[in-house]
């Protein structure tokens, strides 16, 4: 096996997320499982946090890159990739599920999340480095801790690789022979029983922004994480076990105002359970923490400061069916529409060109008020990742499922959204569909909600398309095959263990 062995050093922060060092090409070019004893002082416990810090650097660069959120949202039929003279790969997969491999986009995602992966199996073994120099119980609570972060860090790379590719490889040690894939539900094993249970007994019972570094994960974080993945596998008494938890202890609500819930008011605000930290330190120029061109490329293509590459585009029939049934709070939110000002002042560009969308995300609209001068769209504010929301959601499908009342959680997220709330128990079909304009343009939920709950097969064969020019698009081709993406071929060259068939077993 070819190996690139690299010094990976640990810059020393104010804030929670530094700046990290750079990647290996392939899964199994990976930095050493130890770092050099030269490089850190084990016995300075004041520096043991800095292992952590650089795992969340590598999540801000490498888990942000532009590219992965466009992968997971464009196979549902509410999203397109907004642009058909760009990234064309992107549009056959949205309009047609035709994949190619070779595609740099999938490529570059794997990378990246392994990236995290290797990054995460390192500093766990810098923080036993430092474990072995613990001298008090204050200090061990510490290690504890930290490991925690890391240890969630790692169960999250891994659920975007399995949103993405499905059977994934399990990268225990950095410097393993064997890349062999294991079934996706082997990879939740992994994940629950090794990352997200370590996660949830050694972290604090604490809201992220009270958290000792704020913003850091928490004990609920990892509940959060680890109901998602017991509802991809339909466990649902664990999802409602754990969201039960979350609801119960009370260090979470929904953030009143849902059009600043995504804009700089609303970082770490009391629905926040995982966000992605950036700053422009208050100021115009000079050093900047920030997550790569993630607000520019989904940006409107438009004149001034909220001016972007004008990818991710919401389909028309979405937005008429949102309206159709009465959304205005969350409409307003998350249509970034041409041809009209946002609440904000901002007038935004419309588009005749059929080829292009005319409505954006709003969720990563920010307006050029918050926007400090000087500095690019976006600058300053942070990413949402886990909220509250889907928390709430996640209770009330799986408690409707378990025969139970699930209204409390699918009545807060209407009741914030100034919809129509219920005195009956809510559908699950009631749920699915909250969920759909709730979560729209967020980290694939659409998408993995039909595959779940076998909607897939009809809602993405809704028929040939018409007229594949135009925005106006019926998605077609979805079959169960075209679940995940296929392993970039670029990967399968370099390791070809990877096409073996994948585990079933946890070893």
């Amino acid at each position: 096996m070819k190996l690139i062995k690299r010094t990976l050093a640990y810059a020393a922060s104010a804030l929670l997320l530094v700046s990290g060092t750079a990647c290996s090409d392939f899964l199994d070019k990976a930095p050493e499982n130890k770092v050099p004893e030269e490089s850190i002082d084990y016995t300075n416990l004041n520096n043991m946090y800095q292992p952590v810090s650089g795992v969340y650097a590598v999540v801000r660069t490498g888990g942000l890159h532009w590219i992965t959120l466009p992968l997971l949202i464009v196979r549902d039929d509410d999203v397109w990739s907004g642009r058909h003279d760009d990234q064309g790969d992107l549009v056959t997969i949205g309009e047609n599920f035709i994949y190619n491999n070779s595609f740099w986009g999938l490529n570059e995602s794997w990378n990246q999340h392994y990236s995290i992966i290797r990054y995460a199996n390192t500093a766990l073994n810098d923080l036993e480095q430092f474990k072995a120099n613990i001298t008090t119980d204050a200090d061990m609570l510490r290690y504890k801790t930290y490991s925690g972060e890391v240890h969630f860090l790692r169960a999250y790379a891994y659920y975007r690789l399995t949103q993405l590719f499905g059977d994934v490889t399990i990268l225990k040690d950095n410097l393993q022979s064997d890349n062999t894939r294991s079934k996706r539900d082997v990879v939740y094993q992994y994940m629950l029983q090794e990352d997200l249970k370590y996660a949830m007994e050694n972290l604090p019972e604490v809201h992220p922004a009270n958290a000792e570094h704020k913003g850091a994960v928490t004990a609920y974080t990892a509940a959060a994480l680890a109901a998602k993945v017991n509802l991809q596998m339909g466990n649902y008494e664990e999802v409602e076990r754990l969201t039960d938890y979350i609801i119960n202890d009370g260090k979470f609500k929904l953030y009143d105002d849902f059009y600043n819930l995504f804009k700089t008011a609303g970082k770490l605000c009391s629905e926040s359970m995982f966000e992605v930290q950036v700053t422009n330190f208050g100021v115009g120029s000079g050093e900047e923490i920030r997550p790569g061109e993630w607000y520019v490329f989904q940006g409107p293509v438009n004149d001034g400061v909220v001016s972007g590459w004008g990818f991710i585009g919401y389909r028309d029939q979405f937005v008429k069916w949102a309206e159709d049934r009465g959304e205005t709070v969350r409409a307003t939110t998350t249509f970034l529409k041409g041809g009209e000002t946002t609440p904000s002042g901002d007038y935004i560009k419309g588009t005749d060109n059929i080829t292009a969308t005319n409505c954006w995300n709003g969720k990563s609209y920010l307006p050029a008020n918050e926007t400090i001068e000087g500095r690019g769209y976006g600058s300053g504010n942070n990413i949402r990742v886990l909220r509250y929301a889907d928390v709430l959601l996640m209770n009330s499908e799986a408690k409707v499922r378990l025969g139970k009342d699930g209204k409390y959680g699918y009545n807060e997220v209407r009741k914030r959204a100034h919809m129509p709330e219920t005195t009956s128990n809510p559908s699950i079909e009631e749920i699915l569909d909250e969920r759909r304009m709730e979560l729209a343009g967020e980290w694939g939920e659409r998408y993995m909600d039909l595959v779940r709950t076998g909607q897939a097969q009809t809602v993405l064969n809704e028929g040939a398309d018409s007229n594949p020019t135009d925005r106006y698009i019926i998605v077609n081709g979805w079959t169960p095959d075209k679940t995940y993406y296929p392993i970039p071929l670029t990967q399968i060259e370099n390791a070809p263990e990877l096409a073996n068939a994948p585990k079933e077993t946890l070893e």
